[in-house]
């Protein structure tokens, strides 16, 4: 990001985050979204999308400001948790605070967060209209609106909830848009609400990349023990597929909600470490097996399009089409969470009878004839220490991944500070006893969050032990506090 023009907060995160260099879709996003321009984006997940708007909005954001300046629409909730954490971490340095509001989850918490400073929001279009119409989501400063995964948020239905979302904005505002096909809905909602947006297309949707590949394997001939396309056969060639394969980490694909719950039940039976992820599963446990997956606590993850669609992983070794996707468009779409950062991918796809006229379909979209793999018996994977191998990964001891923006970890303390709105403690409380502590400036104060019995706030530069002893003996508000150090966000 050397050459893009921007404050010392925001490099000194990016540095800690490793945006070392700046990806195609960052290197023209960037520069015309900081002089103000609409944009209209087609990127791929994995791009490097989101820290394309996230950077110039954290850029242009001005801590003193008491209400939100940008907001950001998400058509998932999952996605809006990953995108609020990225944000976060990039305006961290500037401790801006970046609220999350989306459905699934009490509104009270929601809206106490709102009635505090917030500088960005990133939401799901239903509950920040509900925030709207209560009052809790001020718009007067909003500057800035971002529609993300446009396509998939008008394919769940929410043309109608984005329309009135931006019917209510104060006067002109800068608006992006993101998305990675740019179809009929989404060219008629730029068309009504957009004056001459910078449109910045990256990549054709026919492309595969190079460094993964690709293979097919087909249900029924040889590699079915009994030459059937029932789905206990099916399972079997793909259970013998996954040892002969042995992913480090991997996703699954699956055609419906109750093959994910199939899948993952027979995968689990046979001692595999899987989760799964789809729209009937309650919201708490998805974010919980997202993150878990996220930080290798699980090896596989077991979903279907629409539940992932978005959801970026590092580091994936491979892809699996238990079932063929439906659309050439979709094949592209999980192939490439593979094979990305110059690392090497596999992707490999089961194909029964009625999947053979898609994948012809598929291979004249990416001009290539994907090859076709026979899978090892159960007995050549028992002699050749197939089985072993993989019964013995099952077992390994997970060594967790380190989260993103860990490297905060070495210059930011969080501490924790007994007492919150109940004992009318207020952040101003915080920063004057803390700057009246030797040594320590307005500067070294992060992020400040005052909750009902609790005030969480941060301590930059390096200086968080010094000021966590200071406060064993130093009043806050009059009293004595319980100040303790406590895990980082």
């Amino acid at each position: 990001m050397k050459n893009i023009e921007l404050s010392k907060e925001i490099k000194e995160a990016l540095e800690v985050l490793k945006y070392n260099e700046p990806t195609e879709i960052q290197k023209l996003v960037i520069p015309k979204a900081l002089a103000g321009r609409d944009i209209v984006a087609k990127s791929q997940t994995g791009s490097g999308k989101t820290a394309a708007f996230a950077i110039p909005i954290c850029e242009q954001a001005v801590w003193e400001e008491n209400m939100p300046g940008a907001l950001v629409l998400e058509p998932t909730r999952e996605l809006t948790v990953q995108v609020k954490q990225e944000i976060f971490q990039i305006g961290r340095k500037k401790r801006l605070k970046v609220a999350d509001v989306f459905g699934g989850f009490p509104i009270e918490k929601q809206l106490q967060t709102l009635k505090q400073k917030n500088h960005i929001v990133v939401g799901t279009p239903g509950r920040v209209l509900d925030h709207m119409r209560r009052g809790s989501l001020k718009l007067e400063k909003i500057h800035t609106m971002v529609i993300d995964e446009a396509d998939l948020m008008f394919d769940m239905g929410f043309v109608e909830e984005v329309s009135q979302i931006l019917n209510a904005m104060p006067g002109k505002i800068q608006l992006m848009l993101f998305s990675a096909t740019l179809n009929e809905r989404v060219e008629s909602l730029v068309a009504e609400h957009m004056q001459n947006p910078s449109w910045i297309i990256i990549e054709e949707e026919t492309e595969t990349v190079d460094t993964v590949e690709q293979g097919v394997v087909l249900v029924t001939g040889d590699n079915s023990a009994t030459k059937t396309d029932d789905a206990a056969d099916k399972y079997q060639l793909f259970y013998r597929l996954l040892i002969s394969e042995n992913p480090d980490s991997c996703m699954i694909f699956c055609g419906t909600r109750e093959m994910v719950n199939v899948l993952c039940r027979r995968l689990r039976k046979d001692g595999v470490k899987c989760g799964m992820i789809h729209g009937e599963i309650d919201q708490a446990d998805r974010i919980r097996t997202i993150e878990d997956f996220r930080s290798g606590k699980l090896r596989y993850l077991i979903a279907t399009d629409v539940a992932a669609r978005g959801i970026d992983f590092d580091h994936l070794s491979h892809v699996f089409n238990y079932d063929f996707p439906t659309g050439k468009e979709s094949y592209v779409h999980r192939i490439g969470r593979t094979g990305r950062k110059g690392e090497l991918g596999r992707a490999l796809s089961m194909v029964a009878d009625a999947d053979l006229k898609m994948r012809k379909i598929v291979e004249e979209y990416i001009h290539m004839n994907i090859p076709e793999l026979t899978v090892p018996t159960l007995e050549d994977l028992q002699n050749n220490g197939k089985v072993q191998a993989f019964q013995e990964r099952q077992q390994e001891k997970i060594k967790l991944k380190p989260k993103k923006g860990a490297g905060f970890d070495k210059t930011i303390t969080r501490l924790s500070i007994g007492g919150g709105k109940k004992s009318k403690m207020r952040a101003g409380d915080i920063v004057g006893t803390i700057c009246s502590l030797e040594g320590v400036t307005l500067e070294d104060i992060g992020i400040i969050d005052v909750r009902d019995s609790l005030t969480y706030v941060e301590i930059l530069n390096g200086k968080g032990t010094q000021v966590l002893d200071a406060l064993q003996e130093k009043t806050i508000k009059g009293k004595l506090r319980k100040v303790r150090k406590t895990r980082m966000q």
